[in-house]
């Protein structure tokens, strides 16, 4: 109802000039977007295909579909079969749709498309990977769609295949955590531990949240567990513990406990961090990653933009557990706090935290 009536009201103010109403219409929709108004954004974008010439239409249907559903559409029918355990029928479905990405959305002399879903990486990336290529945004997450492939090839027998599908993925979006966890399983699977340690440094440079970086710090101590590698094994399950708890680490560590055929020895946080010098890996969080949730934080709160900004400020707060920031984000959200669920205490840690995985689903 809402949206007849935005769509009433946009539709009345346009004029006899083409492109008079398409810079009017894309300012509507950027506005209804930072509002986070999804029906002005919906009514918008209707009254812009609408206006446009047919034959531009007929170049979006071409762009955006595949058997006539929408790119998204076939890769929720992707999703189902694989649920469905329909493995190979996913994989004709899914392979289809990584060609067609790869033929429609390639990279030029002077453009590239990328797949970044929010504010955060929008800025990470001009600041990470500045190019002179102009950068034109995807209508879809193909980092997630082709990602999705790269997992079906694994599944399907063939992890070496899914390599070079994982780092196109990366191309389309390189702040994406999931496409380097898959890259971090498939040579995990292919028991290539120095690429699977380079991996995870790579994916610590721009993880953005508590639990990417448990998980980076994991996949190292179980790769080091392999090699026979106890004691440094044992620093990085333990720095994995401390930023994000995980039910399967203790089971982990006591595996390391009986291999040795000795107790372990919990190790202190200097001494995880001496470790971790060994395999050139920062402990915590990657400070473009804090500068960048830190700015954008900032310049929200300038604009009075709230709901971004807190945003914002608990993806700030989970990788710094600053508690000035703390109160800054209790001030607009009393009831943010939660505690974190009681564990062993590691190297003296155990405290607060607020949204511990603002980032596990990043904002639209």
């Amino acid at each position: 109802m809402a949206e007849n009536k935005i769509l009433e009201e946009l539709r009345a103010k346009l004029t006899d000039s083409l492109d008079e109403n398409n810079d009017f219409l894309r300012k509507e929709a950027e506005r209804f977007a930072k509002e986070k108004n999804a029906e002005g954004v919906a009514a918008a974008t209707q009254l812009i295909v609408e206006i446009m010439p047919q034959s531009q239409k007929d170049e979006v249907e071409r762009l955006t579909h595949l058997d006539g559903k929408r790119l998204d559409e076939v890769q929720e029918e992707i999703v189902k079969l694989i649920n469905e355990k329909k493995i190979n029928a996913a994989k004709d479905l899914s392979e289809r749709l990584y060609k067609k990405i790869l033929l429609d959305y390639s990279e030029g002399e002077k453009a590239k498309f990328v797949s970044l879903r929010n504010p955060f990486e929008d800025n990470l990336y001009q600041l990470r990977y500045k190019t002179d290529k102009v950068l034109n945004r995807t209508p879809f997450d193909f980092g997630t769609m082709i990602t999705t492939y790269a997992y079906i090839l694994v599944e399907t027998g063939s992890p070496l295949d899914a390599i070079p599908v994982l780092e196109k993925a990366m191309e389309y979006n390189p702040l994406d955590c999931g496409p380097r966890f898959e890259l971090a399983e498939v040579y995990k699977l292919l028991k290539n531990k120095r690429m699977l340690i380079e991996t995870t440094k790579e994916t610590l440079k721009v993880a953005s949240s508590p639990v990417a970086i448990a998980r980076c710090y994991a996949n190292v101590g179980y790769s080091l567990t392999d090699m026979g590698e106890y004691d440094d094994a044992v620093a990085f399950l333990t720095a994995s513990v401390i930023f994000a708890p995980h039910p399967a680490i203790p089971y982990e560590l006591r595996d390391i406990a009986e291999r040795k055929g000795s107790p372990i020895k919990q190790p202190s946080r200097d001494e995880i961090i001496e470790v971790m010098k060994k395999y050139d890996i920062e402990f915590g969080p990657n400070e473009d990653v804090v500068s960048v949730a830190a700015q954008l934080s900032a310049n929200y709160l300038m604009e009075k933009d709230i709901p971004n900004a807190l945003m914002a400020l608990k993806m700030t707060y989970n990788l710094t557990r600053d508690e000035e920031i703390k109160k800054i984000i209790l001030q607009y959200d009393p009831k943010a706090e939660q505690l974190v669920p009681k564990q062993e205490p590691v190297a003296g840690e155990g405290r607060p935290d607020i949204t511990q995985t603002v980032n596990d689903k990043p904002e639209e």
